[in-house]
């Protein structure tokens, strides 16, 4: 990921060293009038700008994949709210206090990858990540990041993976169907939790085994086309994920 570090404090530029350490080939970003403690926390990678931190959103947003913002969290939300755009493009947003004490993943958390960077910064400053996603909170199954260590892609529309992804944490019945792919889908990944997989959560070696009644999402993981009779059953309360490789 391309990540841009934003501080606009003289104490919050001594955090974004330890950022930027822990992040190799971050840039960050600071006002003028603190060049020289910038070019110290970040020799090489800082990039100082003249007006104000809201005049550089536009841009950082165009350009990076992250910002990791060492600004309050109301400010932040601020500054990016004209911004926004869609789940799927929008890049991922982290917010740490001043203080290093906590690191906290406000937007794009998992398409954006921001979870997943909170994680890392807490490991490396020895702070506390505050996840708020529901399946991150309920340390259950994330629809939208299943397999994508492991290079699967998936489909589904927009409502679908809203559907199936409330499915999940409101503990309502979901069938897990694979036929195809490696299946060190759960610990050790991005998805992945330490304890067993949701017990609202039932495993299918195939799809034709599954009555589509009895359950309110159905995540199948497949390289063949979905038969059309399952196709019209679960419009609208399915995701298909596709292996990079065949198993």
């Amino acid at each position: 990921m391309k990540i841009a570090v934003v501080s606009i404090t003289k104490h919050g530029i001594a955090l974004a060293a330890k950022v930027v350490a822990a992040l190799p080939g971050a840039k960050l970003f600071t006002p003028e009038k603190f060049r020289a403690e910038a070019e110290a926390a970040a020799p090489g990678a800082a990039h100082c700008y003249e007006g104000k931190v809201g005049d550089q959103v536009p841009a950082l947003f165009a350009a990076f994949d992250g910002i990791v913002a060492i600004v309050s969290l109301g400010a932040v939300v601020r500054l990016i709210a004209p911004h926004l755009g869609k789940k799927e493009t929008d890049p991922a947003v982290v917010v740490i206090d001043e203080a290093g004490k906590f690191v906290i993943p406000m937007l794009s958390g998992h398409l954006g990858g921001a979870n997943s960077l909170s994680g890392h910064l807490a490991t490396a400053l020895g702070a506390i990540p505050v996840l708020t996603t529901a399946s991150d909170a309920r340390q259950t199954l994330a629809v939208d990041l299943l397999g994508r260590e492991l290079g699967w892609t998936f489909a589904a529309t927009h409502d679908e993976i809203v559907r199936c992804s409330a499915a999940v944490v409101n503990d309502e019945a979901v069938a897990l169907v694979q036929e195809a792919g490696s299946e060190d889908w759960w610990s050790g990944h991005a998805n992945g939790r330490s304890g067993p997989l949701a017990a609202n959560i039932q495993r299918f070696a195939r799809l034709e085994e599954v009555d589509c009644d009895k359950f309110a999402a159905v995540l199948w993981i497949s390289q063949r086309e979905m038969p059309a009779d399952f196709a019209s059953k679960l419009a609208g309360k399915r995701v298909i994920y596709r292996p990079a490789d065949p198993a």
